[in-house]
């Protein structure tokens, strides 16, 4: 078992008495059973992870906290052992024992994360986190439910009912990618083959990439609405700007077509003078994120995916949790594709939208630090991800050396270059330079060229 020790504060007490028990927070008293403490595990690692503080009790009525912490880290054996006993909890967790500062005694935290697998508790039941409540997942819809929202099963695969082999064997997209993409193959046989057929029907997959119109089969699921609102604030039908904008066609196209109409729009606005003006605007990170939403939404989900163009920003609204084991955190690095046949078929389309597979979100990310505007927002929703792209700039890079060295002592190159996103060592230099000039900043003297560094003068 490996864990840390940390000794609580008198300011850090009060800090973790104010938290309140919600979807990702829970406090249980040290005498829970072990079958709850393991329906808490499962719930938390079902969902989107969150932290259980066993040894504070919690008044149900008053919400009020008393520590009641264990004598010694041993007495919380038991507990090690039920989180042990679960297979798929594995390296899903972290544990840190904090001490009361009079007291002497222990708090068990135990963080769990999100997992890629459905984790049971001791009793073979399957709990998920909602709000502040650990619910059973006691049907076989909600179980369907789960397995969709962690990426398990696709829905891709699903038979369309009211689709026909024809409607991608006759299509003009099928076409074009057969084309300039398959060799001389039986188109039947070919989807067949990509498992893009299910009896005499076609898949969710194969009507999104090869229909020419997949709505009629697949409403409400696979277009994309654009929204314009003239204001800088929340989403008001008040302040709509004409018309929503229905983008239809194939993924493929819905991809190009809702970039090059959002881009549109927005060019429009900066005609007029109002909200992005002086701001450029990275086509690449409309283009990854839009992206991104087709690919990787959960079109289980009878909702269409929404771009809300406002005077400050971009917000694009994709169906669906984040699947498997990603989270908002880790999502820049952790990878688990909902629907990996769409993913991997339209990379092979020409000029394919998905370029570097995975790395779509980075690049988004890069394109706004090379503009230096803030990076993104990304919000896991209750049925939903929400990424928000705001038009406003980050601090220049002189600015965040002159606040880094607010707290502390020197800054060398490299951290600078973190710092700022400036990929250039030479680059990072001439910020140095500036600030010197200045009479801002100075080199520290005596130090090696490899372990230069600069503080403050």
């Amino acid at each position: 078992m490996s864990y840390t020790t940390e000794i609580m504060t008198e300011e850090k007490l009060i800090q973790l008495f104010s938290l309140e028990e919600d979807h990702f927070t829970d406090f249980k008293a040290k005498d829970i059973t072990g079958k709850k403490f393991s329906k808490i595990i499962s719930a938390f690692a079902n969902a989107s992870g969150g932290d259980i503080y066993l040894g504070i009790r919690e008044e149900n009525v008053t919400k009020i906290k008393h520590w009641e912490g264990f004598t010694c880290i041993e007495d919380v054996n038991p507990y090690i052992q039920v989180i042990e006993s679960l297979p798929t909890v594995e390296s899903y967790y972290d544990l840190e024992f904090l001490q009361h500062p009079t007291l002497n005694t222990y708090v068990l935290k135990m963080c769990v994360f999100k997992t890629q697998s459905i984790v049971k508790a001791t009793d073979d039941k399957v709990f998920v986190r909602k709000g502040a409540q650990s619910l059973p997942v006691d049907t076989p819809e909600k179980m369907r439910r789960l397995e969709l929202d962690k990426g398990i099963t696709s829905f891709e695969n699903e038979p369309v009912g009211e689709s026909e082999i024809t409607d991608a064997t006759e299509s003009d997209v099928y076409e074009r990618f057969s084309r300039a993409i398959i060799p001389e193959v039986e188109p039947v046989k070919w989807l067949r083959k990509q498992r893009l057929i299910n009896g005499d029907k076609l898949t969710v997959a194969g009507e999104l990439l090869f229909s020419d119109e997949p709505q009629i089969c697949l409403p409400k699921r696979s277009s994309i609405k654009i929204f314009r609102y003239r204001t800088s604030g929340a989403a008001d039908r008040d302040m709509l700007a004409g018309q929503p904008v229905t983008i239809e066609g194939c993924a493929y196209d819905a991809i190009y077509l809702a970039v090059a109409t959002t881009k549109e729009i927005i060019e429009s606005i900066r005609k007029l003078g109002t909200g992005f003006e002086n701001i450029g605007y990275p086509e690449e990170t409309l283009h990854e994120i839009i992206t991104n939403a087709v690919l990787h939404r959960d079109y289980s989900i009878p909702t269409d995916i929404q771009i809300r163009i406002f005077d400050n920003r971009v917000e694009v609204e994709s169906p669906g949790k984040l699947p498997g084991h990603v989270t908002v955190e880790n999502i820049l690095n952790a990878q688990a594709a909902r629907n990996p046949k769409i993913v991997r078929l339209i990379n092979k389309f020409p000029d394919a939208p998905n370029k570097d597979v995975g790395e779509g979100l980075n690049t988004a990310f890069d394109a706004m630090n090379k503009l230096r505007l803030k990076y993104p927002e990304i919000v896991e929703c209750e049925n939903s991800v929400l990424v928000i792209i705001r038009h406003e700039r980050l601090a220049s890079p002189e600015d965040m050396v002159r606040e880094y060295l607010e707290t502390h002592d020197e800054i060398t190159n490299s951290q600078g270059r973190e710092l700022t996103g400036i990929k250039s060592e030479n680059s990072m230099k001439r910020v140095f330079w500036k600030l010197r000039d200045q009479g801002i900043i100075e080199m520290i003297p005596g130090r090696a060229l490899c372990k230069s560094a600069w503080r403050k003068k």
